[in-house]
C-alpha cells in the first residue's frame, strides 16, 4: 500500500512548471533528458524519455527542430505535452491537437498553460479518488474502477478527436474540384 500512497501522493502533488518556469537558456541533449524526468510522473524506470525518442518526435514534425543540438522552452513544452499524452493517444493524434491548439495566434505559451491546467484537474481528480479505494481487500475494485475511468475517457477523447479530423477533412474535400463526368450510352454526362 505504500507504492498507492506515493502513488497518490505524486498525483495530488507533482506538476510541469509554469512556462515563465521553464528555463529561459538552452538545454543539450542530456540536460533536457534529465529535466524531463522531473517535469512528468513516472511509472517505472522504463517510462523515461530518450534521446532516440525526442529525435524521432523531431523527425515526425511533433517537436520543432533544435537550435544547434539546443533546447529551449518551446521545446520542453511540446515534450512535457508529448510524455504524458503519449500513454493514451497515437502521435498522429498529437499531431493533430498540437496544430488545433495553435490556431488562430495562440501562443505556444497559452497551449502550454492550458495544457498544464487540464492535467491539474486530472491528476487531482484521480487523487481525490483513490482516498476512496485504501482497503488492500479491494485492490481489485480499485483497478477496474480507475479502467472504466480511463475506458469512459478515453472513449470521449477518441470521438472528440475523431470529430476534429473529420472537420478538418472537410474544408480539403470541398476544395477539390468535382471529378469530370463521362458520357453514358446515349451521349448524356454522367458523375457515375
Amino acid at each position: 500500500m505504500d507504492d498507492l500512497m506515493e502513488l497518490r501522493e505524486s498525483l495530488g502533488s507533482q506538476r510541469p512548471v509554469a512556462w515563465d518556469q521553464l528555463p529561459d537558456f538552452a538545454l543539450y541533449m542530456d540536460q533536457v533528458l534529465s529535466y524531463m524526468d522531473r517535469q512528468v510522473i513516472r511509472f517505472d524506470a522504463d517510462d523515461g524519455l530518450t534521446a532516440a525518442m525526442v529525435n524521432n518526435y523531431t523527425k515526425s514534425g511533433l517537436v520543432p527542430r533544435a537550435a544547434g543540438k539546443r533546447y529551449g522552452r518551446e521545446h520542453l513544452a511540446y515534450l512535457t505535452a508529448i510524455c504524458v499524452l503519449k500513454h493514451v493517444m497515437s502521435t498522429r493524434d498529437i499531431d493533430l491537437l498540437f496544430h488545433e491548439e495553435l490556431q488562430g495566434g495562440r501562443t505556444i505559451a497559452q497551449g502550454y498553460g492550458d495544457f498544464c491546467a487540464s492535467l491539474d484537474s486530472a491528476l487531482t481528480l484521480t487523487a481525490r479518488e483513490m482516498e476512496q479505494y485504501t482497503d488492500e481487500e479491494a485492490l481489485a475494485d480499485a483497478a477496474i474502477h480507475f479502467a472504466l475511468i480511463s475506458y469512459a475517457a478515453g472513449a470521449a477523447s477518441s470521438r472528440y478527436v475523431a470529430l476534429l479530423r473529420q472537420r478538418k477533412e472537410q474544408p480539403e474535400k470541398a476544395s477539390k474540384p468535382p471529378k469530370k463526368g463521362r458520357k453514358d450510352k446515349e451521349g448524356e454526362l454522367s458523375n457515375a
